[in-house]
Order: structure tokens, then C-alpha cells, then sequence
């Protein structure tokens, strides 16, 4: 009992040597991390106010990162944070969140299908078939989405575009510059191009030029209207012309084309509506119509 005393006294007598030897280590290699690896230390701070499976979340996050970082390469990560920025960014992914994703998918949809086919007991074949299928909606599906939220932001952004000119028309008559101007804008609308805009301002205060501002939402919106406007404003301010008189000429423009593109819409129904009228209503007509003349007839017959 007296030796185990004696070496528990020892070893925390050591340790405590070893404490005071390292801890000014320890303090000074801290305070460097929180300059050096400042992502690090605030990935920490996230985690020590994080749930347990938010903390886990987290973790593999960035483990899934740090693998897949290494795997692709610096023009395909290039390419897919243009693509994700013009689709407004979904779920907040990375690039390389969103590559991981479409090599999940790779693997884990085959197997799916291959598995379902199993259960309705298909042959070999048609579970090989199956997973083929599987594989090929797994390339489909993210490009496809990506795809369609661009589709989307573009359609609403050029459904907002002319309200937005009117509005900014109006702040930079009223005597306010052109970063004013979009900020109070900006406070006013909801949107995607005041989003767009406010990323817009952001880079312009924290040094970009405002042609390279500008030109960042010229890239994220990639439609002919937005590249028209863009220009317009860079040549403006190039040339010493008044932006207000080119936004004030842009904005009835764009509203004579919204106006046109719902006369183009409104044309458009009837032929839209012919599908659905041949495929469900027109066969329901016939059958309520002629189906007690044909029973009727039908029993004549049997007679």
C-alpha cells in the first residue's frame, strides 16, 4: 500500500514538472494558431457551441473536404464554383462538397436500384440493369439541378430587373450616388438581384474596383439583359455620360420586353392547353356522353 502511495506521488509529482516545463509551449503555440490557423481555431469555437451530431456533421465535413480537395483538380473546382455561384449557392455547398456529393451519388445509387431490384426478384440481368440505370441517374440528377436553380434565379432575376431600374432611377435622381443608391435599394427589394448586388457592394468595400464588382455579377448572371445593363454602366462612368439617363432608357426597355415576353406567354396557353384537353378532358366527354348509347346498343345486340 506504502509503494503504491509512494509511485502515485512520484508520478504526479513528474507530471507536474512536465506541466510547468511545457505549458508556456503550450500557451505561445496557441495564441500563434489563433493568427496562423485562424479557420482552425474558429472551426473549434463552432464545434464547442455545437450540438453533439452538429459537432459530427461538422467533423466529417471537413474530413470530406480535406480528401476530396486532393482529388480534383484546381480548373474543375474552378468550374464548379462558377456553376454554384450562378445557381445562387444551394445548401451552402463548396465545390468540393458538391463533387463528394456527385461521387456518393456515383456509388450509392446503383447499389440502391440494384438492391430494389433484388427485392422484386429480377433476374441477374435485370439487376445489372437496374444499377446501370442507377449510375446514369447519379450523373443526371446533380447537373440537372444545378442546372435548373441557374434556369430559375435567371427567370426571377429578369422578372425583377425592371422594378429594380425604377427604383435605383429614382434613389439616383434624388441626389444619391451609385453605391447610395444600391445599398438603399438593396435595403428596400427582396430578391436575386439584391442579392446579387449586395455581394456587389460587399467586394467593392473590401477593395475590389467597381468595373471588377460589376463584372462579378455580369459572371453570376449570365443572361444577355444583365450583360447589356452592366456594360451600359461601366462605358457610362468610362466616358463621363449620366447613368441616370441609360437606366432610366433601360428600364423602359426592359419593361416593353417583360410586357412582350407575357403577350409571347398569353399566345402560347391555348396551344399549351391543347394536351391535356386530348389526353384527359375530350376521352371523359366521350364516355359520359356515348357510354349509355353504347350499352344501350350493345344490349340491343344480345337480344
Amino acid at each position: 500500500m506504502l509503494v503504491s502511495f509512494f509511485l502515485l506521488t512520484v508520478t504526479l509529482f513528474l507530471f507536474y514538472i512536465v506541466l510547468k516545463i511545457f505549458e508556456p509551449r503550450f500557451k505561445t503555440q496557441k495564441r500563434i494558431d489563433e493568427f496562423v490557423n485562424t479557420e482552425k481555431v474558429i472551426i473549434k469555437r463552432e464545434e464547442e457551441n455545437e450540438p453533439l451530431s452538429q459537432r459530427i456533421i461538422l467533423r466529417l465535413r471537413i474530413k470530406t473536404k480535406g480528401y476530396f480537395g486532393e482529388k480534383i483538380s484546381s480548373k474543375k473546382e474552378q468550374v464548379l464554383d462558377k456553376k454554384l455561384l450562378q445557381a445562387g449557392n444551394p445548401f451552402g455547398m463548396s465545390p468540393i462538397e458538391f463533387h463528394a456529393l456527385k461521387i456518393t451519388l456515383n456509388l450509392l445509387l446503383p447499389v440502391l436500384f440494384g438492391m430494389y431490384g433484388k427485392l422484386l426478384k429480377f433476374s441477374i440481368n435485370g439487376v445489372i440493369i437496374l444499377g446501370v440505370i442507377g449510375f446514369i441517374f447519379s450523373i443526371i440528377i446533380p447537373t440537372y439541378y444545378v442546372n435548373q436553380k441557374i434556369r430559375q434565379r435567371y427567370k426571377e432575376a429578369l422578372k425583377e430587373l425592371p422594378d429594380f431600374l425604377d427604383i435605383l432611377t429614382v434613389c439616383l435622381e434624388a441626389g444619391l450616388g451609385f453605391d447610395g443608391a444600391l445599398n438603399k435599394v438593396i435595403s428596400k427589394k427582396v430578391g436575386v438581384l439584391p442579392s446579387e448586388f449586395h455581394i456587389c457592394l460587399e467586394e467593392m468595400r473590401l477593395g475590389k474596383t467597381r468595373k471588377e464588382a460589376l463584372s462579378g455579377v455580369k459572371e453570376r448572371l449570365e443572361f444577355d439583359e444583365i450583360k447589356s445593363l452592366i456594360n451600359n454602366i461601366l462605358q457610362a462612368e468610362k466616358l463621363g455620360i449620366s447613368i441616370v439617363k441609360i437606366l432610366r432608357i433601360k428600364s423602359q426597355e426592359e419593361r416593353e420586353k417583360r410586357k412582350q415576353r407575357a403577350e409571347e406567354e398569353a399566345m402560347k396557353a391555348p396551344i399549351k392547353i391543347l394536351f391535356p384537353l386530348v389526353l384527359f378532358i375530350f376521352p371523359s366527354i366521350f364516355i359520359v356522353l356515348l357510354g349509355p348509347a353504347v350499352i344501350q346498343l350493345i344490349n340491343e345486340f344480345m337480344k
